[in-house]
């Protein structure tokens, strides 16, 4: 929380998003990290295979490895490189029915709870908090229909789910948010 009661927003001190507010107003209290071309390099190349070295950076940007691993350590500090993790292949895992699900909770349910405890259902790979007519949004990865039937079974008994809307994901594009560096 921050100073004023409201959320806190990834470099965003005492900002708070109770409505009214408008994005302009949301500027005047963040932090925008300052990106330049060799930092946009490092990222898009870190983005194509997280698992570089310095060495192999250092390389590709013409700059020290010591620079780079300084330039990372940096960016990661920032907030702008958010980890690096394995990207999981749910088809492969025996997971190939994906699923995008529009949730509405029933009244009663803590929110904060409910997002707590999603990790207990480990075909949900991942979420997020929506406006609107739903409360979340959430991907689901599942064997076949009669799993993701108990899926959302499970949700409404256990975890305060009071209507799914769902699709089906035909296939995954490739879009990377790279983009975003030639706005910052």
């Amino acid at each position: 929380m921050s100073a004023e009661g409201g959320s806190e927003i990834t470099g965003c001190v005492g900002y708070s998003p109770s409505f009214p507010w408008h994005l302009p107003d949301l500027a005047e209290f963040c932090t925008i990290t300052p990106v330049d071309a060799i930092d946009r390099s490092l990222v898009r190349l870190l983005e194509e295979d997280g698992r570089r070295t310095y060495n192999e950076l250092s390389a590709q940007v013409r700059l020290s490895a010591n620079t780079v691993a300084d330039r990372v350590r940096r960016l990661r500090a920032a907030g702008v490189i958010r980890g690096f993790r394995a990207d999981l292949d749910p088809a492969a895992l025996g997971r190939g029915l994906t699923m995008v699900s529009d949730v509405r909770l029933r009244e009663d349910v803590d929110r904060t709870h409910f997002e707590r405890e999603l990790h207990r259902v480990p075909q949900v790979v991942s979420g997020a908090r929506m406006t609107g007519e739903y409360d979340y949004q959430l991907r689901l990865a599942c064997l076949d229909p009669a799993e993701f039937e108990t899926v959302v079974d499970r949700l409404k008994r256990e975890h305060g789910v009071r209507e799914l809307r769902s699709r089906l994901v035909l296939h995954e594009l490739d879009v990377s948010a790279t983009g975003l560096l030639d706005l910052a």
